[in-house]
């Protein structure tokens, strides 16, 4: 075989072993978006962690989530976010001050539960990257790669259990040389909720500034 065909030959190996390992990664991913939307709610604990050397950053804080059809409670760092399928309550306790703010569907930046475990199924491409043994738990990373040039994103590493196929861990590298991981320490389904989990009520805040914005 002359060195032209070889390389011919070597360049097909590799474009066909690409494309099976992107259609390897996109399989998985539809796994953990079909796992997602098997359950009732999830509750999720977690640690954030947001690092900058050049600015000199570093923050890590723990957080938590309940998430449930279209609705949600966040809390992380001081700030609770509560989500009720029509408006977005964002309770700041240093503040003493309350916003509440309309949901826009059409807002494509706006957050909402399927967005939040299901985010990489639109706007990005995406690849198989490393397995990581991880307290024995066996963690296959996914690399997505933002499709949108303006996205201040360089890339994300979103690490997946492989043998319950839920979201373990989630990189993500800025162009500006800032790094936010997210690991899940506990990621629970299907739990008892109280039928107000998501209900904002005003009373609980009776010295707050209530902030409505339009």
């Amino acid at each position: 075989m002359s060195r032209k065909l070889i390389h011919i030959a070597v360049l097909l190996f590799i474009g066909f072993a690409a494309h099976a390992q992107d259609k390897k990664a996109k399989e998985l991913l539809d796994e953990v978006t079909a796992k997602v939307k098997s359950y009732d709610n999830i509750v999720i604990d977690f640690k954030y962690s947001l690092n900058n050397a050049k600015e000199n950053i570093n923050q890590e804080s723990k957080g938590n989530v309940t998430l449930k059809g279209n609705q949600y409670v966040l809390n992380l760092m001081g700030i609770t976010k509560i989500f009720d399928g029509k408006k977005v309550y964002t309770v700041n306790p240093e503040d003493e001050e309350i916003t509440i703010s309309k949901f826009d569907e059409k807002d494509a930046n706006a957050i909402t539960p399927s967005k939040m475990l299901t985010f990489f199924n639109n706007g990005y491409k995406f690849s198989w990257d490393i397995l990581q043994n991880i307290k024995g738990r066996k963690i296959q990373y996914i690399k997505l790669i933002p499709t949108n040039a303006k996205d201040q994103r360089k890339e994300i590493l979103l690490g997946i259990d492989v043998s319950t196929k839920n979201i373990y861990t989630l990189i993500e590298s800025g162009k500006n040389g800032t790094k936010t991981t997210l690991v899940v320490n506990s990621f629970k389904t299907n739990q008892p909720l109280s039928k107000n989990q998501f209900t904002f009520v005003e009373s609980k805040y009776p010295n707050y500034y209530i902030n409505k914005i339009d």
